[in-house]
């Protein structure tokens, strides 16, 4: 019967006839409009019939593809586009069914041609939004093919550019089409992710590489026609924007492999372009995860080559900063965590000169240029990223970053690697970096909340250790955060300018919080200053920097006490260049003849008190005329007019400390405090971090405690340990700290509450008592020195003891503490 039908036309299905009048004889006559349009009007009315009529153009597809006869092809595909278009029924599940399969066996051919036919087709059809959902569609097939036209190397340029347009337009039609329906397949699945995104980094990848060799001006407005690169970064734009908050690792992490794969981390340009796109595309309450993603990639990355690692921070830095102006959320110490991590395994790469810690065969031995470059790239990178968070934020990376830096204590000696230099040191210097470029441009109006006792101490501690390079870092931390009104390069240059109003100051009256904050912590900011000022190994920089620290504590935190204060504390240094008792250099003792100098011109000219600028104007015009290297113009400049000798320096070359406190005392300014010299009172701490290394400071403790113990001691028996003599003991010892406890209770309570007069009474009797007992030994001790006769002979001939007391004789300089 079929076979009959298949004879006569007019006893064929009304369906197939309808579909065979639309080609016509002469496939060039293209598709016959008139039939077309009964064809569609057929389909509208017997929707039951869509898909047979879709089975039958397929077929009629297919065989034409295998009969070459591309003209009824495009004809098949054209009806097929226009079914699509006109047809909305429930029975159009089954009519896509046919068109996706002629469409893949478009795709299946090795035609351009065709290939860029379905590929056009496809991509009408995902643009058409259906009527009932679909439950067993697939479009694994369109991934790999389109992914695959994508990578084409066609050797006709025009055409493997038209191929990879076609890859990329079909992969965004397979996006289209299934990304929002939850019915289709999961196009976020790691499988698909794997094959779209590296397929659109490749043709931004490729097409910079053209670029890069420059196309002439005149061929470039053709080319922009053709671009690959500019539909590969809408598809993929489009593509992030689309992504939900679970979909955002799948789509990250074959990109961080693309560029791992193709080694794109070392120049970074392609890098950082790509993760803009991504920062740029993505909502923004989902920032954080890319930082996530890159954190963890950095780990996984820490024994890689220090130029992938610097080249991941870079992109790191970048899209940071795009991520502050969103939602950073919980990860921002994780991140400055991550990094500072990075820093510390950076330093000991450098000190053990490989990447496993020892050097053995099959070892990558690091470039210690390349691991400097990538420890100043994570420097950056925190500088850059904490500028954009917000205060409170910032206050908590400051504290953060402090608590990871190592600290002398007797409990932590230092190590020592390779090139001799010590871990601790190159950890404290890198972290100190990180905090300077943190500090930088830190604005806070509460110098309580930006300084807080538990970071200046940790800070402030650092300031007295041998190492130049952390000094100058701790002073120039200290400036920043002072610094609140930009007034810090101002003072870069010491000189004694006759008129500071050059200089445009920005001067605010001292608030009250900034007030309590000096009451707190003065007498410990100008110790560190006076014992900063008495290092010999101080240079240019460092002279600069207490200048700044002086000038900028005058004019952000000064009121008539702290001015009064810092005039003692610049005496005092003064007084330490003419005393030298710590046997200073020659410059070393002009640059602080030439500071005080220069902030006593300062702060004359800030107190107004005609007196007082006159006085140092009169000094400083008597140093130009008699003494210039005792002042900035001719200390700190790159070669310093020094002279040989600064012994016996006469009174008129210094600035009185009477004059001073009598022209201020006269204004309103506290003389009685001008008059009393600046002394510094040193704790244990700045003992214990001024000199020295640990392991040296330990070895002097016990060799005194050694030589105080006698030689000849002698044994006393042990006693036999028995399980009552340890009760007794554990006993003992807690009521001897319950009696300890209660005894500092007491004492802490007397100084809180009792009056002034009782305190010093007590204070008084206990410091005669100390005296009494003084006597009591020192006479004891007198003894006549050896003599062969016993005696000595005065000058008139008598026999005479002599002796010399204990407390008069001349002892080394070791035996003093």
């Amino acid at each position: 019967m079929y076979g009959v039908c298949g004879c006569c036309g007019a006893l064929r299905p009304r369906y197939k006839r309808l579909v065979d009048n639309i080609f016509p004889e002469d496939p060039e006559d293209g598709l016959v409009k008139t039939n077309m349009e009964k064809l569609t009007f057929y389909a509208l009315s017997a929707p039951e019939k869509l898909d047979r009529i879709g089975a039958y153009l397929s077929e009629r597809l297919i065989r034409d593809v295998g009969r070459h006869r591309y003209g009824y092809v495009c004809i098949a595909m054209e009806a097929l586009d226009q079914l699509l278009m006109a047809c909305h029924c429930q029975s159009i599940n089954l009519f896509v069914e046919s068109f996706l399969k002629m469409v893949a066996k478009l795709l299946e051919s090795e035609k351009p041609n065709l290939q860029i036919l379905g590929t056009n087709s496809f991509v009408k059809f995902a643009n058409i939004e259906e009527d009932t959902p679909s439950y067993h569609r697939s479009y694994d097939f369109f991934v790999s093919r389109f992914s695959e036209m994508c990578h084409s190397s066609h050797e006709d340029l025009e055409i493997k550019t038209k191929i990879r347009m076609s890859g990329i337009k079909g992969l965004q039609g397979v996006v289209r089409k299934t990304v929002n329906d939850e019915l289709q397949a999961n196009i976020w699945d790691p499988q698909h992710m794997d094959k779209i995104v590296p397929s659109l980094l490749f043709n931004l990848q490729h097409v910079e590489e053209a670029e890069s060799r420059s196309p002439s001006p005149l061929q470039a407005p053709e080319k922009e026609k053709e671009n690959p690169a500019e539909l590969a970064e809408r598809c993929l734009r489009e593509l992030l924007g689309r992504a939900a908050f679970g979909n955002i690792k799948n789509a990250i992490k074959p990109v961080l492999i693309h560029l791992d794969n193709h080694s794109l981390w070392e120049p970074k340009v392609f890098a950082i372009r790509c993760f803009k796109i991504i920062m740029y595309s993505i909502q923004p309450q989902h920032s954080h995860l890319v930082i996530q993603q890159l954190l963890s990639h950095l780990d996984a990355n820490s024994r890689s080559a220090a130029t992938v690692r610097a080249g991941i921070v870079e992109v790191l830095s970048e899209a940071a900063v795009i991520a502050a102006t969103g939602s950073v959320g919980p990860t921002v110490l994780e991140m400055f965590n991550t990094l500072l991590r990075q820093l510390r395994l950076s330093i000991d790469y450098v000190l053990t000169g490989s990447y496993d810690g020892a050097i053995s065969l099959g070892t990558k031995i690091i470039k210690e240029h390349e691991e400097r470059m990538f420890q100043e790239a994570v420097i950056k990178t925190i500088g850059s990223f904490a500028s954009t968070l917000p205060t409170y934020q910032r206050s908590e990376v400051i504290l953060f970053i402090m608590s990871k830096v190592p600290l002398p204590s007797l409990h932590h000696p230092m190590e020592t690697g390779r090139t001799g230099e010590n871990r601790n040191r190159l950890t404290q210097i890198m972290l100190l970096k990180s905090l300077l470029q943190v500090s930088t441009g830190f604005q806070s109006n509460n110098m309580m909340s930006a300084l807080p006792s538990n970071f200046l101490d940790r800070l402030l501690s650092t300031a007295l250790m041998e190492d130049a390079e952390i000094r100058l870092f701790v002073l120039e931390i200290l400036i920043s955060f002072i610094d609140r009104h930009g007034n810090r390069h101002k003072f870069s240059t010491i000189s004694t300018l006759s008129d500071i109003s050059v200089l445009k100051l920005k001067v605010d009256k001292c608030s009250r919080q900034d007030t309590i904050f000096m009451k707190k912590h003065s007498q410990q900011l100008y110790r560190h200053i006076y014992l900063s000022c008495k290092e010999e190994t101080n240079i240019h920089k460092h002279y600069e920097a207490l200048y700044g620290l002086l000038a900028l504590i005058s004019i952000e935190l000064a009121n008539e006490e702290v001015v009064v204060d810092l005039i003692r504390l610049v005496l005092a240094v003064q007084d330490v260049a003419q005393v030298n008792e710590e046997n200073l250099p020659i410059y070393n003792r002009c640059a602080l003849y030439a500071l005080g100098a220069a902030y006593l011109n300062l702060i004359s000219q800030l107190t107004t008190v005609p007196a007082f600028c006159q006085h140092i104007h009169e000094v400083i015009e008597t140093r130009k005329k008699e003494a210039p290297y005792m002042l900035p113009e001719d200390v700190f400049v790159e070669r310093p007019r020094l002279t040989h000798n600064l012994d016996g320096v006469v009174i008129e070359l210094l600035f009185r400390q009477s004059k001073i406190s009598e022209v201020l005392g006269g204004s309103g300014y506290n003389a009685d405090r001008l008059c009393v010299p600046y002394i510094p009172q040193l704790t244990d701490e700045d003992r214990l971090s001024k000199r020295k290394s640990i392991g040296e400071t330990i070895s002097l403790q016990v060799e005194v405690e050694s030589r105080n113990s006698p030689e000849k001691e002698e044994r006393v028996p042990a006693e036999e340990i028995t399980y009552e003599t340890l009760k007794k003991a554990i006993v003992d010892s807690v009521a001897v700290e319950e009696q300890e406890r209660e005894r500092r209770r007491q004492v802490v309570e007397k100084f809180q509450k009792a009056p002034f007069e009782e305190i010093a009474a007590h204070c008084g009797a206990r410091a005669s008592l100390l005296q009494s007992k003084l006597n009591q030994i020192f006479e004891i001790t007198i003894r006549p020195p050896p003599s062969p006769s016993g005696t000595i002979t005065a000058a008139y001939g008598q026999p005479q003891n002599h002796s010399i007391p204990v407390y008069e004789m001349k002892f080394p300089d070791l035996c003093v503490y």
